[in-house]
């Protein structure tokens, strides 16, 4: 297991990389602006759960494999980019974002699933964790899979938080908009919209790491 020091060091190089604006952050925001701030948590811990399926992997080997294979990213990132396209499509058909009683205009489990999807089909992510992890991992601590793991774990909690937090914000964003807009449900349908397009169209952009 890594040591308190090693781990004190990784939740402060996690924090700053969480501070930097990326796609998640503006997914999340996005989503709790639609669909209030259960909205906002629900995809918060659907990214929660994408990182843990990501640790898994990594400390089991396969997001080595897979990215040995260049072709795989690339087949990840146009589901990613099809998968955003989808949802930009869904947004606009069907007048998202809240109506006057607050209530999430689709299931949280919908938005929950929304975010896991999002995560996990950016290789970025996937790249990521095979990169970031190791650099934290020391073969005299133990089991280099059990150390991935705890260290996956520890940056599934500070994300969670981070996101989820991210997500409420996105909420009383949302809030202060329907308060000022008389057509707020369609112009955060829109607004929802125009975020996914960007991110499929960041994904779609995205050179192919060497």
């Amino acid at each position: 297991m890594p040591d308190w020091t090693t781990l004190s060091i990784f939740i402060g190089a996690v924090l700053l990389l969480l501070l930097s604006p990326g796609p998640n952050m503006a997914f999340v925001i996005s989503q709790g602006m639609a669909y209030g701030w259960r909205g906002g948590v629900a995809s918060g811990l659907g990214i929660g759960v994408a990182d843990i399926c990501l640790t898994l992997l990594t400390a089991t080997g396969v997001t080595t494999l897979v990215a040995s294979w260049p072709p795989a990213l690339d087949l990840i990132r146009y589901a990613g980019v099809a998968y955003l396209l989808w949802l930009a499509w869904k947004a606009l058909g069907s007048r998202a974002g809240l109506n006057l009683a607050g209530t999430p205009r689709v299931p949280l489990a919908t938005v929950f699933v929304r975010a896991m999807g999002n995560s996990l089909l950016n290789p970025k992510a996937l790249l990521f964790f095979m990169v970031f992890l190791p650099q934290f991992v020391s073969p005299g601590q133990g089991s280099i899979a059990w150390q991935l793991v705890v260290l996956g774990l520890v940056l599934t909690l500070v994300s969670g938080v981070f996101h989820t937090s991210l997500g409420v914000f996105g909420a009383a964003l949302g809030r202060g908009l329907a308060a000022r807009t008389a057509g707020v449900a369609r112009l955060q349908s829109w607004l929802l919209a125009v975020v996914l397009l960007a991110l499929a169209l960041h994904l779609a952009l995205m050179t192919q790491p060497s």
